[in-house]
């Protein structure tokens, strides 16, 4: 009688070991789904930004280039150098490999 109660507690037992290794393995994938997309998400939203920055930083070289030129001093190009360094950076992020580099 102690041996068909014990094997029906294994039986029972190695049903939800089973159960238990399914639901992680579908939580697992479920979380990579998640996490695609959120690396999705963020890639969309940085060449959205990307079109209205790249705009803007189109007309301030324009604008700061003229300016200089007019007035003849070159310090009024200055704000150009962090500008495009934030330009290369969303660049990088939108088009170039910045996200499997930070994976690495």
């Amino acid at each position: 009688m102690g041996f068909l109660l014990s094997k029906a507690m294994n039986d029972s037992l190695k049903g939800q070991q089973e159960f238990m290794r399914l639901q992680l393995e579908r939580q697992l994938v479920l979380q990579n789904l998640i996490r695609e997309r959120q690396t999705a998400m963020q890639i969309a939203w940085t060449r959205e930004f990307l079109k209205y920055f790249g705009t803007f930083f189109g007309l301030s070289a324009v604008v700061l280039t003229t300016g200089a030129i007019k007035r003849k001093n070159p310090a009024i190009l200055l704000p150009i150098l962090p500008l495009g360094f934030v330009f290369s950076y969303q660049y990088d992020m939108g088009y170039g490999t910045l996200l499997q580099r930070m994976k690495g």
